[in-house]
């Protein structure tokens, strides 16, 4: 299968480095195809901007969403940003792996989504009517593609607990495995997630490898997320709310997950 090793940190001596090798090379031994975008070593332009659209006429008001369609539908994107959307359609499955900052990823990581996921490429796809919102949340370009996040914290396990003062890491990794991996159409994979990052010893190395090894071995037989698909019914639309007898008196990120492998 192929796989794409997305890498969003500065420093390849660090612990993420060092497990960025670990899974690229766990992965070609069992025989996958493996490309890496390293964010950091490819000096990754972040910002998304009028620089972005070579093509388009400086002399009207630019709009990114629209400058984007324009450019994607034309073939005048930039050639990195060409490179990466055709990375992700070569990919069966893509790990995205990045320090946890600020409660979420790095600018350059959120960078390199806001500028491949082009209008016409990841989002405003689709029939929009009102029984159909686009083909998104389940559907979309990069359905029937895997996902996975792997990240790293400096705090305890318990400071991201269910009731931990930096909040649930479920909720704080729901804009991105719901709102950024989801909504395109992959089947997002739980998180791998290594705390106390400071305090790995050789010890904890060996066992962070050995469960992260087995992730990399189940990573097309693992279940995703139960998310729920936007058009297969439990939503109502064009409001895009959870029909009233789902999760009824619920509210907030779990809703959107299935408490099964069936919907309900």
């Amino acid at each position: 299968m192929n796989i794409l090793l997305v890498l969003a940190h500065p420093e390849p001596d660090s612990l993420n480095g060092a497990l960025h090798r670990f899974m690229l090379e766990r992965l070609a031994a069992s025989g996958h195809s493996v490309r890496t975008s390293d964010l950091y070593a490819m000096r990754w332009k972040p910002a998304l901007d009028a620089d972005d659209f070579p093509a388009r006429d400086s002399a009207v008001r630019f709009d990114p969403s629209l400058e984007s369609l324009k450019a994607f539908e034309a073939g005048t994107q930039t050639a990195d940003i060409a490179a990466e959307q055709q990375k992700l359609l070569w990919a069966d499955a893509v790990i995205v792996q990045f320090p946890l900052w600020w409660y979420s990823m790095p600018a350059i990581l959120k960078g390199w989504f806001e500028r491949i996921y082009a209008y016409g490429f990841a989002y405003g796809v689709g029939e929009h009517s009102e029984t159909h919102w686009g083909d998104r949340f389940g559907e979309g370009t990069l359905a029937g593609k895997r996902a996975m996040v792997v990240t790293t914290t400096g705090g305890w396990a318990s400071h991201y607990a269910p009731r931990g003062i930096n909040g649930p890491m479920d909720d704080l990794l729901f804009p991105i495995q719901h709102g950024i991996l989801y909504y395109p159409g992959f089947d997002v994979l739980p998180p791998y997630v290594v705390h106390r990052t400071h305090k790995v010893d050789a010890a904890a190395y060996a066992r962070i490898t050995e469960e992260l090894g087995q992730r990399m071995d189940m990573l097309f037989t693992a279940d995703p997320i139960p998310f729920r698909p936007q058009n297969a019914g439990d939503y109502k639309i064009p409001a895009l709310t959870l029909r009233p007898d789902i999760a009824p008196g619920q509210a907030g990120f779990a809703v959107h997950s299935a408490p099964t492998a069936g919907r309900g």
